[in-house]
């Protein structure tokens, strides 16, 4: 009976041997090694229970490496960047990916605007719907797509918000004295940014300096102003840039467009320190450029 026992056992070791043979050094131990064991053998027992043991390490091991990789990915996750995420397209554009390669194209379709202070005057004195119908129609003109009304739409740019009025005429006193105003208007709002705390350290102590002494009062204005509109600090203003400080004043003051118009002396299109200097009617040795950390201003005037 004791024999039968032992053979059954040898059958159900033969069994298990060979399911495990591949990852178990152990189990490629051949039958006939076994057999060799006879019943009071303990070498047969001893055999067993090492087996045994190492497969207990190697399913300790198997877990401790699994949670290993799960603490790993929770502390290091993989994270999807999209592409498009760090595209700047501009104005009427957006980002899309073409074959995993982000690229920018026109805005395919504006929301329809029902609000009537949605509605832009434009530069050619046309009422648009919106301030993206007008980038759009910008951007479609630029890449000569079906949607382009005119050519020259692609030099299109808002003019004010609001639908488009009767342009009052800037001339005699009122365009004299607009560089004496535009010089104040500057001023006081670089002071009253200062009193909310909105300017960076640089520009502040330039604004005590302007309160402290009168023959800095205009100049470091000016000049604020100039670095303020300067976006991309190519240290010259472009009639995009000029957006912010044109748009809110056309309804308010008539002389702001051809006063503009005129800061552009060789008609490039780009306003320099030297020619806003000039049309605000401020000597050129006062001017000095100072446009170190202008743009961690926060909020950009009525930008």
């Amino acid at each position: 009976m004791r024999s039968v026992w032992l053979l059954l056992c040898l059958g159900l070791l033969a069994l298990t041997l060979s399911q495990v043979r591949a990852e178990d050094p152990i189990a490629n131990l051949d039958l006939e090694d076994i057999a060799e064991f006879d019943e009071d053998d303990e070498e047969y027992l001893t055999l067993l229970e090492e087996k045994s043991k190492n497969k207990d390490v190697e399913r300790e091991n198997e877990l401790a490496q699994k949670l290993a990789d799960v603490q790993y990915n929770l502390l290091n996750p993989v994270v999807e960047v999209d592409p498009c995420e760090t595209m700047h397209c501009g104005a009427g554009r957006i980002c899309q990916l073409n074959e995993g390669k982000p690229e920018c194209i026109c805005i395919p379709e504006c929301p329809d605007e029902l609000d009537t202070r949605r509605l832009v005057c434009t530069n050619k004195n046309e009422t648009w719907p919106s301030d993206c119908a007008v980038y759009q129609q910008r951007c479609w003109c630029d890449n000569k797509d079906p949607g382009c009304r005119h050519p020259d739409n692609a030099h299109l740019h808002i003019d004010y918000y609001g639908a488009c009025q009767e342009p009052r005429v800037c001339d005699g006193e009122d365009l004299k004295d607009f560089p004496r105003r535009m010089r104040d208007w500057l001023f006081n709002v670089m002071r009253d940014l200062a009193e909310r705390d909105e300017l960076t350290d640089h520009y502040m102590q330039m604004e005590l300096e302007a309160e402290t002494n009168n023959s800095r009062r205009w100049a470091n204005a000016a000049v604020w102003k100039w670095c303020d509109l300067d976006g991309d600090t190519d240290r010259s203003v472009s009639r995009h840039e000029l957006f912010p400080i044109r748009a809110p004043l056309v309804k308010l003051e008539h002389c702001i467009a051809p006063f503009l118009e005129s800061c552009d002396s060789n008609k490039d299109h780009r306003i320099t320190l030297v020619e806003w200097g000039a049309c605000l009617e401020l000597d050129a040795e006062d001017l000095k450029e100072r446009c170190d950390d202008v743009q961690k201003a926060v909020p950009h005037l009525l930008g």
